[in-house]
């Protein structure tokens, strides 16, 4: 089963609801060419699961788990010789381990499942012999552990050592998630939390469409004459949004997509000047507009975005590589890249982010070495690095399909040599998080020079004040005592955005009122 080249579907079956997304997370990580399926079918702790069909299937009985791993003709009993007779059992079709949960002092349901994470990532681990980086943590925000231990006043060894024995990550994850929380930390502690908010706002275009996106946005040349449109239900919510949250300190804003630069200058400019005009900007920490794609930006849109006070932008090649560029739909040449980075340094933008993405199609550990030369040369404020991450809504699923997956080579060596070359331009690491389906298994990684840290990807990572998200598919976060967080969605379609732009101010209202 270590290269699942006897079929493309790892069904499991689990007699216990409740895991299925845990264990469908970790075994993906370890298979990840593998479609995993895995499905609830209760069948009480004393009687064996259904494994017809099955390769994998997890029984809980009392204080213990059963690893049902289906054999195959290559396999040999290396997976069972280092066990006791009486730990594994050898049936006709299939490995039996009995994995030791130690659940008879009755833990929480949170240890519990931590518990036998770990124990699944113990044997998948000798099934396949590899080690996950991040061990059996799957979730977004591998930061907030050490953020949580910090606020508690842990040392920073008693924290490594917790990471370590409780998520079995590696340690190089556990130094560079301890020195991000640290980092994250002390920013943090500048901003308003209890009467404070940031702001997110969505623009929805795009010049086209990315092979691998599976964000809320439409090729510009469909909605070119609806953009008005947008624009006006778009300050309906802005209204709402200054109306409500007079009093409150605003933080940070952050203008995304799609790509806002899509706009026209005279859009853009209509945009800047409602928000200017409608919120109190006097204690504003950040304002980020994502300029994105080099094929949107011209002098007067850099123009219009520094004159309205715009303080960080980003200019996102994902790659210098002209063919990678031309194979995601990009539609831009790498010398474009270079002339709008120009472009937003003579406008007088210091504060520049450049994102590229590891583990695109062909892409190998030259073509990342070459990347990261041609952005030093730019110089940049700040590097964004992500991991490639296979959407099901993308594009990228089906050249996969077509393609094969083994085109996606994200490594060890890929990720050092952009940390390498981001320590290279005076750039430390100030947040982190992590995707499903991410090619290598690694992480998102932001980079960037003293001071110029972008706040608001730390705020979205770490949940520690209220987001006011407007525009179509944007998500709005409140965030109540106890750490409780409820949110609320507005539609990702354009027209339905526009056409039901009153029911997305009533659900924010809900949201952020009641």
């Amino acid at each position: 089963m270590t290269e699942m080249k006897r079929k493309d579907t790892i069904e499991i079956t689990v007699n216990e609801a409740g895991f299925e997304y845990d264990i469908h997370s970790l075994v993906k990580a370890f298979y990840p060419a593998g479609n995993v399926k895995v499905s609830a079918m209760p069948c009480g702790p004393e009687k064996e699961p259904d494994l017809s069909g099955a390769d994998m299937a997890f029984q809980f009985t009392k204080g213990a788990v059963l690893l049902f791993l289906k054999k195959e003709e290559s396999k040999t009993a290396s997976f069972a010789a280092e066990k006791s007779s009486e730990d594994n059992l050898f049936e006709e079709n299939y490995f039996v381990e009995k994995l030791s949960a130690d659940l008879s002092d009755e833990p929480p349901r949170p240890e519990v499942k931590n518990r036998i994470k770990r124990l699944i990532y113990e044997a998948l681990s000798r099934d396949t012999g590899r080690q996950l980086p991040w061990g059996t943590l799957t979730g977004i925000r591998p930061v907030k552990i050490p953020m949580t231990l910090l606020e508690e006043g842990k040392a920073e060894p008693e924290i490594i050592a917790c990471m370590k024995k409780n998520y079995l990550i590696s340690d190089e994850k556990a130094d560079l998630a301890l020195k991000i929380a640290r980092r994250e930390k002390a920013l943090l502690e500048t901003l308003h939390y209890e009467n404070g908010y940031s702001l997110y706002i969505g623009i929805p275009f795009c010049p086209t469409t990315c092979l691998y996106c599976s964000f809320t946005s439409y090729p510009l040349v469909s909605w070119k004459k609806r953009v008005g449109e947008y624009l006006d239900a778009l300050e309906k919510e802005i209204d709402y949004a200054a109306k409500s949250h007079r009093g409150k300190i605003l933080d940070t804003i952050y203008i995304g997509g799609g790509t806002p630069t899509t706009l026209e200058p005279f859009q853009m400019q209509r945009l800047l000047e409602k928000i200017k005009g409608s919120f109190d900007l006097s204690h504003l920490k950040e304002f980020t507009v994502e300029a994105g794609r080099a094929d949107s930006i011209t002098p007067e849109k850099m123009e219009v975005l520094k004159r309205s006070g715009v303080t960080r932008i980003s200019v996102n090649p994902q790659t210098m590589k002209q063919e990678t560029l031309d194979l995601i739909g990009r539609r831009h040449t790498v010398e474009q890249v270079k002339e709008a980075f120009a472009m937003a340094r003579s406008a007088g933008f210091s504060n520049i982010n450049m994102d590229i993405i590891l583990g695109l199609p062909g892409e190998n550990a030259g073509d990342v070495r070459h990347t990261i030369e041609e952005i030093r040369k730019l110089n940049p404020d700040s590097l964004t690095v992500h991991s490639l991450a296979i959407k099901r809504a993308s594009k990228l699923s089906q050249w996969i399909a077509e393609n094969g997956i083994s085109a996606l080579n994200n490594t060890e060596e890929t990720m050092e040599i952009t940390a390498k070359g981001a320590a290279g331009m005076g750039m430390e690491p100030y947040y982190l998080y992590r995707q499903k389906n991410m090619s290598g298994n690694f992480e998102n990684v932001g980079y960037a020079r003293e001071g110029k840290f972008g706040i608001y990807n730390i705020l979205i990572m770490e949940e520690k004040q209220n987001i006011v998200a407007l525009g179509a598919g944007s998500i709005s976060k409140r965030l109540f005592p106890g750490g409780r967080i409820e949110r609320c969605e507005n539609v990702k379609e354009v027209a339905q955005y526009i056409e039901r732009i009153d029911e997305m101010i009533e659900r924010k209202r809900k949201l952020l009122e009641d």
